[in-house]
């Protein structure tokens, strides 16, 4: 173990102990809005609630898909490029995305002052971003075997945790929720867009 890492794990031990120290939060707006973010709805089911929050984010990723295929449609009718419609539509994913996970990143710090602990199993917001990462390395696709490869890498990833993303998992609140598990859906990514050009 480095000597980063050596660090990382002590403050990590260091902050799980000020959090069981600390007062039960008393809920506003809030945190509820928090709540509702981390959990996206999932995060209490007693079985597999990581592999749901997953699987919620395939879906996000058909719906997104679905819009943004009949729109292109409706854009080439009516005199856009494909060029320009798909320029236009990635600046705006990335954007969005940005805006959802710096929102998930303060969900989850909150949550974790809400829980008492560094990484609640209640919070699913992190594989949600985690997953759609995979899919932003390739071309939308309806594929189901695709889709499912994409699932089947993030999840591994996410809990295999080879490094750095191990680590990563022991930064300070919202980030140390979140950060391991954006690494593990770059990996994801990288063995998805292999897989996906051998299948072209």
């Amino acid at each position: 173990m480095s000597n980063y890492d050596k660090i990382i794990h002590v403050s990590s031990s260091i902050e799980q102990a000020e959090l069981e120290k600390e007062d039960s939060v008393q809920r506003g707006a809030r945190h509820y809005i928090a709540l509702a973010i981390c959990t996206c709805g999932v995060g209490y089911a007693p079985l597999i609630p990581g592999s749901l929050g997953s699987a919620l984010a395939v879906g996000i990723y058909l719906l997104v898909a679905f819009i943004e295929t009949n729109l292109t449609v409706d854009l080439m009718q009516r005199g856009f490029r494909l060029e320009e419609i798909s320029a236009w539509l990635h600046a705006v994913n990335l954007l969005i995305f940005l805006c959802f996970s710096l929102l998930g990143i303060w969900a989850a710090g909150v949550c974790v002052s809400i829980f008492k602990d560094k990484d609640p199993k209640q919070a699913v917001i992190d594989e949600v971003i985690g997953q759609l990462i995979t899919f932003l390395f390739i071309p939308f696709t309806f594929s189901w075997k695709t889709l499912l490869a994409g699932f089947i890498f993030f999840r591994i990833f996410d809990i295999w945790k080879p490094y750095p993303i191990n680590s990563l998992q022991f930064l300070p609140l919202g980030i140390g929720v979140c950060a391991d598990d954006i690494l593990a859906g770059i990996y994801a990514g990288i063995a998805l867009s292999i897989f996906y050009a051998f299948t072209l």
